[in-house]
């Protein structure tokens, strides 16, 4: 029995820790017991929590935490050397320049080396007539999320807009806190930085909010996107031949839904558990489904990651809008692949963000070359709904380039869609999947239901105080207990 004990504390590939395992809800409980004794001992909080975060990672992807160490340790030595270097020589930034060029070559390099090897050797020997064998590189857990975080804290001391940490364990904290290591969101230094040395405070309305985002992130992943998942999608998806359009349809809806639910899932845990620790994030997703354009798709899916690239990739490295009409397009077609590409190593992703790339460009084009619309234009009425419902289709027709690897499947399953529909199956489907109908139902309804009922939502379990939220929590569980399977069903994007 011990030592069945002490597995649980060691690495093992296929059963990585995540928020909704009993082995995580047992350790924070822990955890959230030594912290809030540490909660006026600053160095020693700060040291625990570094501490566990290190272990957190170490069960995701084992012994490849040592990376998250040598991130660490390079920027927050090479943005002093960046803001020394400012201080002394304000109107010489060529030195400055070579510093930080030297921490994107770790970052990056690090990122390309494990991330991207396979995919470029891979494109290099097919076009010299080589039979290439992919190597056997590991990808280590959310590597693309802490280095973007980390390389953000360089760029910002770069250029000016933030002074770096006088405290190594401070920078430590804030790249590796656990809540949202591996799956963001991006956590920009500027925000977060400011509350590390502050005593957490956790008033009732943030532990409200707190079990509120965990509740709902708990039901999104667990209940929803599991499930559907399991029990229908990744069935269409694996050998679409065997279903009709309808059906096809159908899945392609539930994938759309699958991965929202699954990463805005654990976004809003992660903001949740932040929450009760004393620390708040920003939002990262704001209902994208309801949105009425591609642009506004993209400030409300994955924000932390959209402002990210529009402000280091499209403002800052290629010039944004400042440098005339064509350029601009140019540089949200670059943006926008690069995009694509960094959610992974296949020609799959760079087309999904080459889709929306054009996408963007033309809603550009056509509200401002054409319509002579500002920015701040909404549509009303029925040219609302229209505009909602042609931008949930489009992202719901690029999502298959998302899924799909092979481009013949995503071939076969628009084949399907548009020449063997089958709309007389509708009963077959509702009864051999009505709870799968059903869950994705709720799913939708969820997502469009107002703010203000979901406001309603965190004032009952303010106002119920801890027992509210204590039976809250414990419904949840045991509805998750109820439609959960087997297995460990890791974040979809955990693989990015």
């Amino acid at each position: 029995m011990i030592e069945a004990f002490w597995q649980q504390f060691v690495y093992h590939p296929d059963e990585p820790m995540i928020f909704c395992t009993s082995l995580f809800i047992f350790l924070f409980a822990l955890f959230t017991l030594v912290y809030a004794l540490l909660r006026h001992q600053l160095t020693a909080r700060l040291i625990f929590v570094t501490a566990f975060s290190y272990y957190f990672y170490y069960k995701s992807s084992g012994f490849y935490f040592i990376l998250l160490a040598v991130v660490t340790l390079s920027d927050f030595f090479l943005a002093e050397c960046i803001y020394n270097d400012l201080q002394e020589r304000p109107d010489d930034n060529r030195r400055r320049k070579r510093y930080l060029a030297l921490s994107l070559l770790v970052d990056l390099g690090l990122l390309a080396y494990f991330k991207y090897t396979n995919f470029f050797v891979g494109m290099l020997a097919q076009m010299v007539g080589h039979n290439f064998q992919p190597w056997d590189i590991f990808l280590p857990v959310g590597i693309s999320f802490f280095t973007f975080q980390s390389m953000s804290y360089t760029l910002d001391v770069y250029r000016g807009q933030l002074k770096p940490l006088d405290s190594l364990l401070d920078y430590a904290f804030f790249v590796s806190f656990f809540p949202q290591l591996v799956a963001g969101p991006i956590v920009r230094a500027r925000d977060f930085v400011p509350q590390i040395r502050q005593v957490p405070r956790v008033s009732p309305r943030m532990r409200a909010y707190g079990v509120y985002f965990i509740l709902v992130g708990a039901l999104k992943k667990c209940v929803v996107s599991d499930y559907i998942s399991i029990n229908f999608v990744d069935r269409v998806f694996e050998d679409p031949t065997l279903y009709s359009g309808l059906e096809i349809l159908m899945g392609i809806y539930g994938y759309a839904l699958q991965i929202y639910c699954d990463f805005s899932g654990y976004s809003d845990m992660a903001i949740g558990i932040a929450l009760l620790l004393g620390f708040v994030f920003n939002k990262n997703f704001d209902a994208p489904f309801k949105s009425s354009s591609i642009s506004q798709f993209w400030h409300r899916w994955h924000i932390s990651f959209s402002s990210w690239i529009r402000d280091y990739l499209y403002i800052f490295a290629l010039g944004g809008n400042r440098k005339g009409k064509v350029r601009t397009y140019v540089n949200l077609m670059i943006t926008m692949l690069l995009a694509g590409l960094w959610h992974g190593a296949a020609l799959n992703y760079v087309v999904w963000g080459g889709l929306h790339g054009i996408a963007l460009s033309a809603h550009r084009f056509l509200r401002m070359d054409v319509l002579h619309r500002d920015r701040h234009y909404r549509p009303v009425g029925w040219r609302l709904w229209g505009s909602v419902f042609l931008t949930f289709h489009f992202v719901c027709f690029t999502f298959l380039f998302f899924r799909n690897t092979d481009f013949s499947v995503t071939w076969t399953m628009l084949s399907r869609l548009f020449t063997d529909f089958h709309p007389e199956v509708l009963g077959q489907l509702l009864s051999g999947y009505g709870w799968v109908v059903f869950v994705m139902a709720l799913g939708f309804i969820g997502h469009f239901l107002p703010k203000r009922w979901l406001e309603e939502v965190v004032s009952f379990l303010y106002g119920g105080g801890l027992l509210a939220q204590g039976m809250a929590l414990v419904f949840v569980i045991w509805l998750i207990i109820q439609v959960k399977s087997s297995e460990i069903m890791p974040f979809i994007y955990f693989q990015f």
